[in-house]
């Protein structure tokens, strides 16, 4: 799930997203919430692939929290490196990403 998150394009991102969630992008845009954040990745999609390492998930009941490094590749820019974190809720047997967060590595 958010593997596509990278590279499914805006639509999926958003359909896997709860309406009002929050997330953390390295300035700019930097913090964005709603329908901010659709804007932003309408522009910013289209990632041909991802590579995700150190993998973590924290579970407590209905919430799930994912954090990994990740090496994204798309055409015509460099390869851009961050880390993430994203925190889902189970909302009616339903995960919703409720908040993202990246810092780029150097």
């Amino acid at each position: 799930m958010e593997e596509h998150f990278w590279t499914s394009g805006a639509d999926n991102a958003r359909a896997t997203t709860a309406t009002n969630a929050v997330m953390v992008f390295p300035y700019p845009p930097g913090i964005l919430q709603g329908d901010q954040i659709w804007t932003h990745l309408r522009q910013r999609t289209g990632w041909r692939s991802v590579v995700m390492a150190e993998r973590r998930v924290m579970r407590c009941h209905d919430i799930a929290i994912l954090t990994y490094r990740v090496s994204a590749e798309k055409t015509d820019v460099p390869i851009y490196k961050a880390l993430c974190a994203s925190t889902y809720l189970n909302d009616d047997d339903r995960w919703l990403r409720i908040s993202h967060q990246q810092t780029a590595v150097t």
